[in-house]
């Protein structure tokens, strides 16, 4: 009797254990890094938006700007600036049909008052989240209802993982995931390396661990990063990422790496995924289609999966 308990119990563990292992390669298909996100090829006629060059608010655009599609709409968030009126750089939207052929808001510039740029655009329970650089490259959120109509919730608070807040100086380039009713900041200080923060509700973002998630590394992404958006695809978390290989800065590059916790991660050994000089990517999931914006000025341009 004791020995068929025993073996009874054998039994369950064995069994439990093989769910909790089938349930985790469940979550997690197919490979690390499928073509349809790391292979495009550029659309021939790109940049398919850009600064007017005129006597506009926006004659100039700076990086990031943000795409969502939403009902079949493709929506452009951008920072416009033109140095001949004012150094201060402000939102502008834009809306297209097939995210090729962009028509501008006629309300732009959709806000003003704060000065906005290299954001990231979430949109949670019928709320618009944007978070973007202010002055001196400091981070700090805004809220809409229709993503048109911006008001400032404030500079973000990150602190340490014990509470202590980081120390004085530039955290910028804010890209946010939300999952699970946390949220997930990265941001990048002096875009040195990438930090990684949580926070249940946006008021006081607390670091996983003081140590940056991303570094820098040896090669093409030696002399800097910077996260800019982050996906979900097939159970893995992929984040796009901007880098180049000099100090001082020049040539910038887009490169991607992909995390099962958001906090491991692992880039892509063929990086960078699109260069020369084109930066801070933006990737669009739709279905089993995909495709690829880059947001750094002078244009904006996209890329298409290579067949």
């Amino acid at each position: 009797m004791k020995q068929n308990h025993l073996l009874l119990v054998a039994i369950l563990l064995f069994s439990f254990g093989w769910s909790c292992t089938s349930k985790k390669s469940n979550a997690v298909k197919g490979e690390k890094f499928p073509p349809e996100l790391v292979s495009f090829t550029p659309y021939e006629n790109n940049p398919v938006f850009n600064g007017t060059d005129t006597t506009t608010w926006d004659r100039l655009i700076r990086e990031r700007g943000y795409i969502l599609k939403e009902n079949g709409i493709y929506k452009l968030w951008y920072s416009g600036y033109n140095p001949d009126i004012t150094n201060e750089i402000h939102l502008g939207y834009a809306t297209s049909d097939d995210g090729i052929h962009w028509k501008r808001y006629p309300g732009n510039p959709i806000y003003k008052d704060y000065w906005v740029e290299d954001m990231c655009v979430v949109h949670h329970k019928n709320k618009y989240y944007l978070f973007a650089e202010g002055l001196n490259d400091i981070a700090h959120l805004m809220v809409s209802d229709d993503g048109i109509n911006w008001q400032r919730a404030g500079d973000l608070d990150i602190r340490k993982k014990s509470g202590e807040p980081i120390s004085e100086g530039p955290y910028g380039t804010p890209t946010a995931w939300v999952e699970n009713n946390t949220w997930y900041l990265f941001y990048e200080r002096g875009d040195k390396a990438i930090w990684l923060a949580t926070s249940p509700d946006m008021k006081v973002w607390t670091n996983v661990q003081d140590e940056p998630v991303i570094a820098c590394g040896s090669t093409y992404d030696k002399g800097a990063v910077a996260m800019d958006q982050v996906v979900k695809y097939k159970g893995r978390y992929y984040g796009y990422y901007h880098a180049t290989a000099t100090n001082p800065w020049s040539v910038w590059s887009s490169n991607v790496a992909t995390s099962e916790d958001l906090i491991h991660w692992e880039k892509y050994k063929n990086n960078p995924i699109v260069r020369p000089n084109r930066s801070s990517p933006i990737v669009l999931i739709d279905g089993d289609k995909t495709r690829l914006y880059t947001m750094h000025h002078p244009g904006v341009c996209v890329y298409f999966p290579k067949k």
